[in-house]
């Protein structure tokens, strides 16, 4: 069984500041991740200078400052994605960094990113999407806000421009900053999988980390969520992200769970095989018996350990003559 893909988001938490963005790969490279994910975007390709904020932007940034200024502080530039990559070299996590434009997706392509992850909000973006689809690349694709015929038509658009299905990972998402656990509906991930025969996974954005730990059990190969060093700072994502110890727990969760699925045959395993003949019982003498003597209700019972002959043989016992005189609690032999 393949180990699930962990993508720590750092995404746009570093505020503008190499320093901070730095100590987001440390954070996503000491609690074990697979991946440390950063934004790539020109705010003059992403946003309209008039386009609106969404309502959890407003709340965790300045709420009269246009969406562009806000992105735009945010950008990271050629110099800045060479020395990620190298910290990430050096801290031995893959870098990787969703696109928002076509720009950025060459800039990405010709840095060598192993793989492209495409957000929510590009799902509907056919220039976009066949872009990516022809790259040759795999590709994992979140699908916050979206119906399943987009989905469908933008898997279609990725196929056609040469993507194949083994190449591709459907991520369910809930694009809502924190996401209400009413809204979670993880069996959807599940519905993905049944439409589309790729490999699934789950892109979370609630406060905390038991829902992408319940993702694992469900099958989900991989999980994105959100980091930060801490949640208290400005800007449209910290709040919804986990700080470092929290990271740490998750991964660490999700570890254990892998473990734990195990590979679904129903057997003995090796660490309760020397439990099973002292949990387990034998038929008994619940009285003295003599030779000779027919064995029966009377004269027999069950208790541990499980030394002599199992229960579930007592109607083969039951009616036949004692081989042999035994004590109480002794266990039968015939």
């Amino acid at each position: 069984m393949q180990p699930v893909f962990i993508i720590a988001e750092a995404g746009v938490n570093h505020n503008g500041n190499l320093e901070l963005a730095k100590q987001l790969v440390d954070v996503a490279a000491e609690a074990g991740a697979d991946a440390v994910k950063f934004q790539t975007f020109k705010a003059e390709k992403l946003v309209s200078q008039d386009a609106p904020k969404a309502t959890y932007q407003k709340q965790s940034t300045t709420a009269d400052e246009p969406q562009f200024s806000m992105i735009k502080k945010l950008e990271l530039d050629l110099g800045a994605h060479r020395l990620l990559i190298s910290h990430c070299q050096k801290r031995n996590i893959m870098f990787l960094s969703s696109p928002f434009d076509l720009d950025s997706i060459d800039l990405l392509n010709e840095l060598e990113m192993e793989f492209f992850k495409i957000p929510s909000g590009e799902i509907t973006n056919l220039p976009y999407l066949r872009k990516i689809g022809g790259l040759g690349k795999n590709v994992i694709l979140s699908t916050g806000m979206s119906t399943m015929e987009e989905i469908e038509a933008a898997i279609q658009v990725l196929y056609t421009a040469g993507l194949n299905s083994k190449q591709l990972t459907v991520l369910h998402c809930n694009t809502e900053y924190p996401t209400p656990m009413a809204d979670v509906n993880l069996r959807a991930m599940q519905t993905l999988s049944d439409s589309f025969g790729t490999s699934v996974g789950y892109s979370d954005h609630t406060l905390g980390i038991e829902v992408p730990i319940a993702a694992v059990a469900l099958g989900a190969k991989v999980i994105e969520k959100h980091i930060t060093l801490n949640n208290k700072l400005p800007g449209p994502d910290h709040r919804a992200s986990l700080e470092s110890q929290q990271l740490k727990s998750m991964v660490s969760a999700i570890r254990n769970l892998e473990q734990a699925m195990g590979d679904g045959i129903k057997q003995p395993t090796p660490s309760e095989e020397k439990n099973r003949p002292i949990a387990r019982k034998s038929i008994v003498a619940c009285r003295q018996i003599k030779r000779g003597e027919i064995l029966s209700s009377d004269n027999l019972t069950v208790k541990r350990p499980a030394s002599g002959i199992s229960p579930m043989e007592w109607d083969q016992v039951i009616g036949t003559p004692a081989a042999k005189s035994f004590e109480a609690d002794e266990a039968i032999s015939l």
